[in-house]
């Protein structure tokens, strides 16, 4: 059975209270219970895992080549600042996918870009919690593929 790390950034652990406007109104649990499962429906194994610290996030990256297939990573704000993240994603051996919860490129002018999307396989951003699954869903479609 493949496995498949879910990795958070900064401050989606305040998911359903942190401007639902933008974010939604899911909780953080929920979105995770919900990864869980759909890993289940998919035959993949996930496990999800939430810092608000660069270097926890660096870490989990790197474990991630010893057990995982993949990565489903919403970095948060470090999307738009963290050099040191996109330098981990572009050293391991695993596929990375970018998901945002809101479309980035309708949001202020600093979060347009992205320092980690280019060393990514692929980027769903703007649908919500449902960025997620569909990272996941690509992800174990893309594993799938002979290389």
């Amino acid at each position: 059975m493949q496995s498949i790390l879910v990795l958070h950034g900064p401050n989606l652990n305040l998911l359903g209270s942190r401007e639902p406007g933008i974010y939604g109104k899911m909780t953080f649990d929920d979105l995770n219970h919900r990864m869980v499962e759909a890993g289940q429906a998919l035959n993949v194994e996930v496990r999800t895992f939430q810092s608000n610290h660069e270097g926890g996030l660096i870490d989990q990256l790197h474990q991630a080549q010893e057990w995982a297939d993949g990565v489903v990573f919403n970095p948060g704000g470090y999307t738009h600042t963290s050099v040191a993240l996109r330098d981990a994603i572009a050293a391991i051996t695993i596929p990375v996918v970018e998901v945002h919860l809101s479309n980035i490129q309708a949001r202020e002018e600093f979060r347009q870009v992205s320092l980690t999307a280019p060393v990514c396989i692929g980027t769903v951003a703007g649908f919500g919690w449902r960025s997620y699954l569909l990272g996941l869903e690509a992800l174990v479609r893309y594993l799938a593929e002979p290389k």
